[in-house]
């Protein structure tokens, strides 16, 4: 599979850009010194001279300078070089951490559905039915609020760290259903091949089989999904964050930008165009990069 990978050069230039991102995002902080700046501090409002009376950049091209390398935010005059990196950073972290839950769900879900048969493959199928006929954004937007009041008092502000948890658990309660069906369909092809029916025979424990035997032969498609789920992931927190019903100010992410964006575009088109450059570059290279990954597993696969 690595030999065929590196014969692929789309997959390896999408591997570099994908480990560029995750490297800002790891890196933030070390940039955020090397820089000299942050995302949270107001430049523009605490020196004078860079924004005008009605809070945009007096520099042309969103203040954009050797100064603030990416101009400067409306309204607040924060640094949008730093916003991105640690809007990167925001995004990549719930985003991994939700498709791990989800990946991690979908193995023993879907994995004991396909092995065990009977009455757990049926209450397992009618869960994955019932959880992927809910209307997902909607689902997002109303169970969002509800998730964050189990933690803090709705009458109190709701820290950061409580929202990004709740975007992670309401994000993986509707994540794992379609790679859970894809492993339950692998193993149901599975149990019945000679190596498994011979674990039984030697008297091999489920579990020692579903370890031993089956989870290692459905890894392919479990990395190609979890390579398409992670950037789905990624914009579904945007979109919660720009519909305002994710991550807030002053927490750095790409939906915020976004959202900012949105209402500033008419007088500061620049504002909009690194977040959205960057996201579908990391969008694109991500696909590509599965689909590269799909074609290295694929041993019919001619390249």
């Amino acid at each position: 599979m690595w030999r065929r990978f590196r014969r692929d050069r789309v997959g390896v230039i999408s591997a570099c850009v994908v480990l560029f991102f995750f490297a800002v995002g790891l890196f933030a902080p070390v940039i955020s010194w090397l820089y000299g700046k942050d995302p949270y501090t107001r430049y523009g409002q605490l020196e004078s001279g860079l924004l005008n009376e009605y809070g945009y950049p007096v520099k042309p091209n969103g203040g954009i300078d050797g100064e603030f390398w990416f101009g400067l935010e409306p309204g607040t005059g924060r640094d949008v070089f730093m916003e991105l990196v640690y809007g990167i950073r925001t995004s990549l972290l719930i985003a991994l951490a939700v498709t791990i839950l989800a990946t991690l769900t979908a193995i023993v879900l879907g994995i004991a559905a396909g092995y065990l048969g009977g009455r757990w493959d049926t209450a397992i199928s009618r869960l994955i039915d019932l959880l992927m006929a809910f209307p997902q954004q909607l689902f997002f937007v109303a169970f969002l609020p509800i998730i964050a009041t189990l933690f803090v008092d709705p009458r109190q502000e709701t820290p950061t760290h409580v929202k990004v948890i709740s975007v992670i658990i309401v994000l993986w309660a509707l994540g794992w259903m379609t790679l859970g069906r894809i492993l339950r369909g692998a193993t149901l092809s599975l149990r019945e091949r000679e190596f498994v029916e011979a674990a039984k025979v030697s008297g091999a424990s489920p579990w020692r089989i579903i370890r031993k035997e089956l989870l290692p032969n459905v890894v392919s498609p479990m990395l190609v999904q979890a390579t398409y789920m992670l950037p789905n992931f990624v914009t579904t927190a945007a979109a919660l964050s720009f519909l305002g019903v994710g991550l807030t100010e002053p927490t750095p992410d790409w939906g915020r930008m976004f959202a900012t964006a949105a209402e500033v575009y008419r007088s500061d088109i620049t504002y909009m165009f690194f977040p959205g450059v960057s996201m579908v570059i990391f969008i694109v290279a991500f696909n590509l990069l599965g689909d590269s990954v799909r074609d290295a597993f694929d041993p019919k696969t001619v390249r």
